[in-house]
């Protein structure tokens, strides 16, 4: 097993939900139907009939409603993996807590049902009378019905036994290195509905809107192990939410970079490729190259030390030796056909110009904090569940 997916399965839990909902149907029978004088019904192999329904489906709503609501809170910081979902140990017990509090409710959402079981039947054949036999006949008994309502989850960690053949070691991690890809997928969908429902054709937002980009944010990070071009996406994301005014709309330049994030975010491939592109714009680490200096003391111990770390750091003519190598290395494959890509990358280049500069020219700001965005009044909704969408 490589190292990577040992990594994986240390810092990653699997989560199972178990939701079973009664589907209060049954399967139409020929003898069900009432048919004219000469009609015919089509073979078995050709057609199938289809079920009946046994009550009102509107009563099982809110067992639909509780296990799709589990499943969001899994993907909220996790992804779909194994039948359950991924997610990082750390999030493990938050999560725990709030399953526990879907089965109480899932529970008590079941008492009420089966009390109220044959009084709902009783319903559906007053509102059905001219079928009232073929559902009255094919009624299931409320002990029944009980067994076919449950919520339960599981959380446990993955490994590897130590006798698995190889064959089957090589199957696992495949899948487990198809996580990443299954985490970018699961946020592109979730930044399509952003553009779709909430950014194209909008001159300003409300601060609603950002509860997506920072459901995506966290996410991301949550689950930056599983691939390391994530981190510099969440660091752009981290860029972008610290320039967004604390109150008021969203409009104009802010509006369109939010626009422009999230489009990149709607595409997986981008997405990887907008994080490995920062990655490689990354300077070369200043220690690593102190370390060889004084590796090589020995063989030019006629030269000071100091002298050499001094000319390489202070000597005004080595400022700027390094800058712009690294800008190709920017450009995305199709770059003239990527803008949100363009964006974002020429952004990032400038910003680090920018930052280059102002230390120079007063390091007394390189030690200030960086501004922390505060919620405002805007903000009171977003401990809600509800999603927004203007």
């Amino acid at each position: 097993m490589s190292h990577e997916t040992q990594v994986i399965l240390d810092r990653g839990v699997l989560v199972k939900v178990e939701a079973n909902i009664y589907g209060a149907r049954k399967k139409l029978k020929k003898e069900d139907l009432v048919l004219a004088d000469g009609s015919k019904l089509p073979p078995e192999d050709l057609a199938s009939l289809g079920s009946k329904r046994l009550l009102d489906p509107d009563k099982l709503t809110v067992f639909n409603r509780l296990k799709k609501e589990a499943e969001r809170i899994c993907l909220r910081v996790g992804t779909r993996f194994l039948g359950g979902f991924a997610v990082p140990v750390e999030s493990a017990a938050s999560i725990t807590a709030e399953l526990e509090r879907i089965a109480l409710d899932f529970a008590a959402a079941k008492t009420d049902f089966i009390a109220g079981y044959d009084a709902a039947v009783t319903d559906w054949v007053v509102r059905h009378p001219e079928f009232a036999g073929i559902i009255e006949q094919a009624v299931d008994s409320v002990e029944f019905v009980s067994t076919r309502l449950s919520f339960d989850f599981l959380v446990v960690s993955v490994g590897l036994p130590d006798s698995l053949p190889p064959t089957d070691v090589a199957r696992l991690e495949s899948k487990i290195v198809s996580l990443s890809e299954q985490m970018f997928y699961e946020i592109s969908v979730e930044a399509n509905q952003l553009i779709e429902q909430s950014l194209l054709g909008k001159e300003q937002v409300t601060r609603n809107a950002l509860r997506p980009i920072r459901r995506m944010r966290d996410k991301l990070d949550g689950l930056g192990f599983l691939d390391h071009r994530v981190a510099p996406v969440v660091s752009t994301i981290d860029d972008l939410l610290a320039r967004i005014p604390n109150k008021g709309a969203i409009e104009g330049s802010i509006l369109q970079e939010i626009l422009a994030t999230a489009m990149l975010l709607s595409d997986p491939d981008k997405t990887r490729r907008h994080g490995e592109g920062l990655l490689a714009a990354q300077p070369p680490v200043i220690e690593e190259a102190e370390e060889v200096i004084e590796h090589e003391e020995p063989e030019l111990s006629a030269v000071p030390t100091p002298v050499i770390a001094e000319t390489a750091s202070d000597t005004p003519e080595f400022t700027d030796l390094f800058d712009g190598i690294f800008d190709d290395e920017l450009e995305p494959e199709s770059a003239s056909d990527d803008w949100a890509l363009e964006v974002l990358l020429d952004k990032n280049q400038t910003k680090l110009v920018t930052d280059s500069d102002a230390d120079e020219s007063n390091p007394s700001e390189h030690s200030a904090e960086p501004a922390t965005v505060t919620a405002g009044d805007d903000e009171e909704a977003d401990d809600s569940d509800q999603d927004y969408w203007f």
